[in-house]
């Protein structure tokens, strides 16, 4: 087992990942600090491993919600349900909710923990590799709006992250390349050798070889934690965590979330990055290409849906997050490795980058 910490003074936390940890008595059971908690799972989720975390919680007095699954199921009417489940069984504040599923599971459950009689602890057990290598880590919480995904919620950091590898054998195939766009991701913002290594292995990776996903895991943990650890809120660095998500959340909010996962809208996404980097002149046509090389071998989408237009990604975008002043900010790359955040970004380039379609990073 490997243990992390992301390090934010009193709300420090581990993160333990490793095989065979669901089931270990022990690993969680330290971090319910009352003897009730609440897990909040999924109709997929729980046939699986419920019973598993169930049975490591030993003397907790543990209730349970099984929700549909699915991003169209991240909403306040759902969020709603959670509440009903916990004041009709008469949960008090020093209860646990404990998210055992993705990052939808992750991001309702924690939003309910930041809320419910404002605020109980929560653990964060992720099922998926999108949710172990991102979306548990760093404490954002939310639902989405049908004008903009993600768009209420709060930053709450749970009592641990369990990132059991274990779970990853049950993943179907296309949430496994889904997880993978993350994991590419922290190779492009701050870490050429990891993009590298995950060039050499990529292969292994979609097979779904243990030995080198608990490695992925393990570095895009590690990368998450320290840029979480200099910028909890989001105020700066921690912006660079979301290269291809302003081209991404676009793409989900337009199709209908769940329809393109959010991994492959932030591969799609990440593509479009790049190619506006190379329209800028920060990235040579070399280094984008190899960035859509690599996406296009985990079997991610590398172009927008066809029929998205420009206007259509311009009028999503200005209600992304990273609008400051009413410019859009985007994640760009100056290199491979060297992520920047930008506002100024001329008006015509992103036009063709948005035109561009099948064609992005192929000039």
């Amino acid at each position: 087992m490997i243990k992390l910490e992301v390090d934010l003074g009193e709300r420090s936390y581990p993160i333990f990942i490793g095989s065979g940890l669901l089931g270990q008595a022990g690993l969680v059971r330290p971090h319910v600090h009352g003897k009730r908690a609440l897990i909040v799972t999924n109709e997929v989720v729980a046939p699986l491993y419920l019973a598993q975390l169930k049975g490591a919680l030993g003397d907790v007095q543990c209730d349970h919600l099984v929700l549909p699954d699915g991003e169209h199921t991240k909403t306040l009417a759902t969020l709603g349900t959670i509440y009903d489940k916990l004041l009709a069984d008469r949960h008090e504040r020093s209860t646990t909710l404990i998210a055992l599923g993705g990052g939808v599971v992750g991001d309702i459950t924690g939003f309910a923990a930041a809320t419910y009689q404002r605020g109980v602890n929560f653990i964060q057990v992720p099922t998926t590799l999108l949710s172990q290598v991102d979306s548990s880590v760093g404490g954002k919480t939310g639902v989405n709006h049908p004008l903009g995904k993600n768009m209420i919620g709060a930053f709450y950091q749970p009592q641990c992250v369990v990132a059991d590898t274990d779970v990853l054998a049950s993943l179907p195939d296309r949430e496994l390349k889904a997880g993978i766009a993350e994991v590419i991701k922290y190779g492009l913002i701050d870490n050429l050798p990891f993009f590298a290594w995950l060039e050499s292995n990529i292969d292994g990776l979609l097979v779904g070889d243990k030995t080198l996903l608990a490695e992925a895991v393990k570095v895009s943990c590690e990368e998450k934690a320290r840029i979480v650890a200099a910028d909890e809120k989001e105020g700066g660095v921690r912006a660079l965590l979301n290269l291809g998500h302003t081209f991404g959340h676009a793409i989900e909010t337009a199709m209908g979330y769940g329809t393109w996962l959010h991994g492959e809208a932030v591969g799609a996404g990440m593509v479009m990055a790049t190619d506006l980097s190379a329209r800028l002149g920060w990235l040579d046509m070399d280094a984008a290409a190899r960035a859509k090389a690599l996406l296009q071998r985990a079997g991610l989408p590398v172009a927008p849906p066809s029929g998205m237009s420009a206007d259509d990604f311009m009028r999503l975008m200005a209600f992304d997050k990273k609008v400051q002043g009413g410019k859009i900010r985007f994640i760009l790359l100056r290199g491979l490795g060297k992520a920047v955040i930008e506002s100024g970004v001329d008006a015509t380039l992103l036009q063709q980058t948005l035109e561009a379609g099948d064609n992005l990073c192929q000039r």
